[in-house]
């Protein structure tokens, strides 16, 4: 089956069948809306990458409304199907539906600015920084159990709630639970999928979503020969000439480029090229991964702290901005490449059935991130099970803010520290 990447604005007009409606979820923002919600989420989104999930949910689904149910869940199942950072990358895509490819740059930028800029300043500072903040550290990994636990509970309604998906669901979460390699997200999802294929046609629907991308063909050549480009000749180039920027680009393109899964799974390909080579010891590789996954937005910004304290220069900002960019663009390129080609095909029936296996196989990887890492990380005594369920009662049943919650969360788990 070919898969043909479509040009909404050049075949749909307003009016017609599959226009644009008058929802949110139709109706195109401007750059400064995109960039303002996603810095927002930037500043208070704690937790990883799985955490991400609940929190772009509520703000884009939820609050917002410029998605719905379903195109959300494809467009998660896209994002944790391909290599790189996973929750940045749905973030562009929901930028891009938004306000096409400078929106996704937009949402790309907002989500990822407050972390960067926070681990520049612990790489310029880290030395003075003390142990003080354990207990609010604590309290953020914490309200991120309740965060998952709602995304999952959220996600599972509507897309595992019947037999065979829930089964499937589940088979993913044994999956992952019991398969300890980057590899065994890849299989639940690429298992998932086929399964769904083979046996969920009669539950897939064609999605009535008025979501448009106004991306075509030129995109999926552009972007797909770009990443190519990128991905063999960086290597190439580093082997013939002798130049630090060049090794630190291709050393940082190729560890987002072959990473599936995103977050931590991406930290012995980065400590291959920093430590190993020499550009960053040990210690401070180590400190700086600690400080990343204190801070809010993706994990992936632990490049900018690496570009900030690696020697030699580049080093500082332009060290910081230069390993930062490295390490996303490969996950921007195959997110914008792969949109077009999800346009057109999510109304076939074969690809919706294998989509609802795969986002069958999404929540049960969530179902077992939930576990592992969230939970076993973050709950230690009674008291932070208690917590958690206190920040769950506080999203799922008060619906508060969740940066409210976050705040609340993190103040009550220095208290309980303190004691």
């Amino acid at each position: 089956m070919e898969l043909r990447p479509v040009d909404v604005d050049a075949t749909v007009e307003p009016g017609e069948p599959g226009s644009p409606s008058s929802t949110e979820a139709g109706r195109r923002g401007s750059l400064a809306e995109v960039f303002g919600v996603a810095l927002r989420l930037g500043l208070t989104s704690f937790g990883g990458p799985i955490a991400h999930l609940g929190y772009f949910r509520d703000e884009y689904v939820e609050r917002r409304k410029w998605v719905d149910e379903a195109t959300y869940a494809d467009l998660v199942a896209v994002s944790q199907s391909l290599p790189g950072p996973s929750s940045s990358m749905l973030g562009m895509s929901i930028g891009t539906l938004r306000a096409g490819l400078p929106g996704g740059l937009a949402a790309w930028l907002g989500f990822t600015l407050p972390s960067a800029v926070m681990l520049v300043l612990f790489g310029f500072g880290a030395d003075y920084i003390g142990a003080d903040a354990d207990g609010w550290l604590h309290g953020l990994k914490v309200v991120a159990v309740a965060v998952v636990a709602l995304a999952v509970w959220s996600m599972a309604r509507s897309l595992a709630f019947d037999r065979p998906r829930g089964t499937l669901a589940i088979a993913a979460a044994i999956v992952m639970l019991s398969w300890h390699t980057p590899l065994a997200q890849f299989v639940a999802i690429i298992g998932g999928g086929l399964v769904g294929w083979l046996l969920l046609r009669e539950q897939a629907e064609v999605t009535t979503s008025d979501a448009r991308i106004a991306l075509g063909r030129r995109t999926v050549i552009v972007c797909g020969g770009l990443f190519s480009v990128l991905l063999i000749g960086l290597p190439i180039l580093r082997h013939s000439v002798d130049n630090q920027a060049v090794n630190v680009t291709d050393g940082f393109f190729r560890s987002g480029a072959l990473v599936f899964g995103g977050g931590h799974v991406v930290l012995p390909l980065l400590d291959s090229e920093v430590v190993d080579h020499g550009w960053v010891p040990q210690d401070k590789f180590l400190a700086g991964y600690g400080a990343a996954q204190a801070v809010p937005g993706p994990l992936f910004t632990f490049s900018a702290y690496l570009g900030t304290v690696m020697e030699p220069e580049p080093n500082g900002v332009p060290g910081a901005a230069l390993a930062l960019v490295a390490i996303f663009l490969p996950g921007y390129l195959l997110m914008m490449g792969a949109l077009p080609l999800w346009q057109g095909a999510r109304s076939r029936v074969g690809v919706r059935a294998a989509m609802a296996g795969v986002n069958a196989a999404v929540v049960g990887i969530l179902l077992a991130a939930l576990y592992d890492p969230v939970a076993t990380s973050a709950i230690e005594k009674s008291s932070d099970f208690a917590l958690a369920l206190a920040a769950f009662a506080a999203l799922a049943v008060w619906k508060l803010p969740p940066w409210l919650v976050v705040i609340v969360a993190a103040a009550t788990g220095a208290l309980i520290g303190a004691f």
